[in-house]
């Protein structure tokens, strides 16, 4: 009688410290063994050689249901994923219509995601102006943590918190022991330089960059500091796009303050001329940088200055990025890209001679740390097996391959170093490239 549920020969796992070529053992949905001459299996694949990672988390997707699924939905949502090698992910509480910011959206949410997701999700719940008391509640219900914004969102069922529930939530949050994400961008500012601009008239991609600068995200994550010093409030930064902020955070960190950062793959991948070259499909907040800015936050990267990297994947319908009936600044900003933060790692560790070691960080293990998910994001015995593998082979982005609902993005003609071949979720098989998300 066969001793595992699935057998994967002649991988090359990537593991928190070195790569090594091993077979990997999956019993009941964990990883039980990790070695050569395992014993037999009910299923065996020849990885041939391949890389496998770790299954990816990715902490940072709308996925936009219930209320505004036409968006994307968990089904096309996790489908997408799980054909880029990310086998959990953390959903925002916006753009869904009602927002995550009480325990009966929270419930909804979870209901829809059960029924359709293929990869096990998780979610944050929101902090708003007047829903403080509903934090507890949310936090007992299991969410991760909390999001807010500190620049208006675009989406007015979930505004921006003034310094009062800043400081009132952090409060509440470190009392419950949680984290709180932060979309750092100084609404003042932003406001200010964007009505400035359109007063003018000037609404072309690089007044949009322009109304958006550095300064703004440097001074939010200053006020965030400062708020998190007084209250003790755990911090998560969320898709930090300055060099500048990085440091910030990093000097919080040698105070001893528990705070992490996350990037995302769009920030190191593209700079702000892809906003003249590609128009709205690359229109996001914080906006693409100039190159030179780009160049130093993929060095902080590297280097290890930056905690973890996620996608922040958000698309919309294809009329809310149409600039015939609207101007730049009104069209709906955000990347249609959760598909290929894992392949864009990889490639931009082949163009820096960086291991592959560090992505599995970035993508798998510290969020897994980070947010206290013991089983996921190491290749080790006992863990969940979650895994992806993948192939040294060119992957060209089209729309055929692309499996959000919305096909468009600004990833198309991108060509990555690396295949995903198959992703498994606790054992089981969630992609194949021979087919598609199962």
């Amino acid at each position: 009688m066969p001793m595992f549920d699935l057998l994967v020969k002649n991988g090359k796992l990537v593991c928190e410290k070195e790569v090594i070529l091993a077979d990997l053992a999956v019993k009941d949905g964990a990883i039980c063994a990790i070695g050569k001459n395992l014993g037999e299996a009910v299923q065996t694949i020849d990885a041939q050689g391949n890389l496998i990672f770790p299954g990816g988390i990715d902490v940072h997707v709308h996925f936009n249901e219930p209320g505004n699924e036409e968006w994307e939905g968990f089904e096309t949502g996790s489908r997408l994923l799980a054909a880029g090698g990310i086998t959990r992910y953390f959903e925002m509480p916006l753009n869904s219509n009602p927002p995550t910011i009480d325990v009966g959206a929270l419930r909804l949410k979870k209901e829809l995601a059960k029924e359709k997701s293929i990869i096990p999700p998780y979610f944050w719940g929101g902090l708003v102006p007047g829903n403080v008391q509903q934090l507890a509640a949310l936090a007992k219900e299991g969410v991760v943590g909390f999001k807010a914004f500190l620049s208006n969102s675009g989406f007015e069922p979930f505004p921006s918190v003034e310094k009062e529930t800043l400081l009132e939530g952090m409060r509440e949050i470190a009392r419950l022991g949680k984290i709180l994400a932060l979309h750092a961008e100084s609404n003042e500012l932003t406001d200010f330089m964007q009505r400035e601009k359109r007063k003018k008239g000037k609404t072309t991609p690089q007044d949009y960059a322009e109304s958006r600068p550095i300064i703004a995200e440097v001074e939010a994550v200053h006020r965030a500091l400062y708020f998190a010093e007084l209250t003790g409030c755990s911090l998560h930064f969320v898709h930090i796009s300055s060099a500048k902020a990085v440091e910030l955070i990093q000097e919080a960190k040698s105070r001893g303050m528990d705070v992490t950062v996350e990037t995302c793959p769009h920030y190191v991948w593209f700079n702000d001329e892809a906003l003249n070259e590609r128009g709205v499909l690359a229109k996001c907040a914080p906006p693409l940088r100039p190159e030179k800015e780009r160049k130093q936050l993929l060095d902080c990267l590297l280097n290890g200055q930056i905690d973890m990297v996620a996608s922040d994947h958000s698309p919309c319908p294809p009329w809310m990025k149409d600039l015939k009936n609207q101007n730049f600044f009104e069209a709906w900003g955000g990347i249609n890209g959760g598909q290929f933060t894992l392949l864009a790692l990889l490639t931009l560790c082949d163009q820096h001679q960086v291991s592959y070691v560090n992505v599995a960080k970035w993508l798998s293990a510290n969020p897994a740390k980070r947010f206290q998910h013991e089983r996921v994001g190491r290749l080790e015995v006992g863990c969940d097996a979650d895994f992806t593998i993948v192939a040294k082979k060119p992957f060209t982005v089209t729309q055929e391959n692309h499996f959000a609902k919305h096909k468009a993005t600004v990833y198309e003609g991108e060509t990555f170093h690396h295949t995903i071949v198959a992703t498994y979720c606790k054992g089981r098989c969630v992609y194949e490239e021979s087919g598609h998300p199962i």
